[in-house]
């Protein structure tokens, strides 16, 4: 029978003939036909699995080196392009629309021979906290399936926690790859922004989308992320800076700086079971000598509001797009003329959540209102991320929850989108200032769901990150 654990196991594996690419394909459509009811993947791409194990096979027994991720399936979310595979951020604006060329992020992975075994649900064009806003419908938690699996990359985080493949790509605007990880019992990992090229992702927020990779192994991540790390001449914001190798030490007895913010362990929404956690935790790496110390951080309640009014803004640029005219959705109602067109297609290609926060950002960015809002909002971000640098001058990482709640009931929270957008309040930070983050399955709530604490670093110090990640993993074994 097929056990997975790691690539590095799995590699080793096929080297010895123990396993083979064709025994994992058929392992993982059993699992994926197994939980198809929880809903996670839009198109599995069946066939190509198939063939694409039996011709790695067949390399590898003919000598051929391999690649760094031979063999390694990995499911992508609805809103990465693979060229000729469909490409419908779970819209139907978009529908039987098929990707004309491949993300650069994804062309890498299969560069190193990954073979991609399908496109997973999400919220639509990645803008919802519960993946309840997709065309496809909602993505079911494997625990509890009357709860929420967290979003937008539900589907991602599901088919981890199913094991219906070995990592999963996600996007992170403003906690989309950990809140679900989170709910989901799976590391969910946002580089800093920049990190991976954005090229063939489909755009939310510019300034502050980010792919994000989904697993259940550190060293796997830490592979994928130097796979798909590094400059791309299509996208300008990726960034040129090398990523250093990642070599978590075997036992070490280096000590860590860490920070908390007392008003997030302290805030009124926080689950208080999530709070004595986080604080038991605390107190146990000061117990083995880390440093562990309370900071100030009094704009925590200005996070959500600046993230909402500048991610809207860019949404409804971002999404003008999208007209019923070149591609996609186009309404059969017949038009007077081409704004009647603009209008009938985009009212009913679009569903409630996108055009709720469309209206949002062209609201903010509007003549009378762009100073009072807009330009406030950047000015809360300039703060945010002067903060965060002074924080990182005196340490190495800041401990958080991830989500204020564990996963709630399916239809909780879609009254009140206010309330919906409050949950994001421990996320949101990390994009606001392009810092990496990662929530890591740790504990276990008195309801029996999993939650993790989320741990972030300064930009562009993803391996420092993934390396003290490893280790506070470790620590639950």
């Amino acid at each position: 029978m097929f056990e997975y654990n790691s690539i590095e196991q799995y590699h080793a594996q096929l080297k010895n003939g123990v396993t083979s690419c064709k025994q994992a394909a058929e392992h993982y459509l059993q699992q994926i036909a197994a939980h198809q009811h929880l809903n996670a993947f839009v198109t599995v791409f069946t066939e190509e699995v198939k063939q694409q194990a039996q011709q790695l096979d067949a390399q590898r027994k003919a000598g051929r080196p391999m690649g760094k991720l031979h063999g390694v399936f990995i499911g992508i979310k609805d809103v990465i392009s693979y060229q000729h595979h469909s490409l419908t951020a779970a819209s139907k604006i978009l529908q039987n629309f098929s990707a004309i060329y491949s993300a650069t992020a994804v062309e890498r992975l299969i560069e190193e021979e990954a073979i991609i075994i399908g496109s997973l649900n999400c919220d639509e064009f990645g803008m919802g906290s519960t993946n309840e806003n997709s065309v496809y419908g909602r993505v079911k938690h494997a625990a509890d399936e009357s709860r929420v699996s967290g979003g937008s990359s539900g589907g991602s985080a599901v088919a981890i926690q199913t094991g219906c493949c070995m990592l999963a790509l996600g996007s992170d605007t403003g906690g989309s790859v950990r809140q679900p990880a989170d709910f989901c019992g799976v590391i969910g990992f946002k580089p800093s922004y920049g990190r991976i090229s954005r090229y063939g992702l489909i755009a939310y927020a510019s300034s502050f989308d980010q792919i994000g990779i989904l697993g259940t192994d550190i060293a796997d991540i830490a592979l994928l992320l130097e796979v798909m790390a590094g400059a791309d001449k299509y996208d300008s914001t990726a960034s040129q800076k090398p990523l250093p190798a990642f070599t978590p030490a075997k036992s070490s007895t280096q000590k860590f700086r860490f920070a908390y913010f007392e008003e997030a362990l302290s805030h009124p929404g926080l689950d208080p079971e999530i709070a004595s956690a986080i604080k038991n935790k605390c107190q146990q790496l000061k117990a083995e000598g880390h440093e562990v110390q309370a900071v100030s951080f009094d704009l925590l309640d200005y996070v959500v509001p600046a993230y909402y009014v500048l991610t809207t803004a860019e949404a409804s640029s971002n999404l003008a797009r999208y007209d019923g005219v070149r591609y996609g959705y186009r309404s059969p109602i017949p038009e007077n003329d081409l704004s009647d067109l603009y209008i009938n297609s985009r009212s009913e290609g679009f569903g409630k959540e996108v055009k709720r926060r469309i209206m949002l950002g062209s609201f903010v960015l509007s003549a009378g209102y762009y100073d009072a809002y807009y330009t406030k909002a950047q000015k809360v971000r300039k703060l945010l991320k002067d903060n965060i640098r002074l924080i990182f001058n005196e340490f190495d990482f800041i401990l958080l929850p991830t989500s204020p709640v564990t996963a709630f009931k399916a239809g909780e929270k879609m009254k009140d989108p206010i309330a919906m957008y409050l949950a994001d309040i421990y996320t949101v930070l990390a994009n606001l200032t392009g810092i990496p983050a990662i929530s890591l399955p740790i504990f276990k709530h008195s309801n029996q769901l999993p939650f993790g604490l989320q741990v972030m670093s300064d930009k562009f110090n993803e391996v420092p990150l993934l390396e003290i990640s490893k280790k506070l993993l470790a620590e639950q074994l």
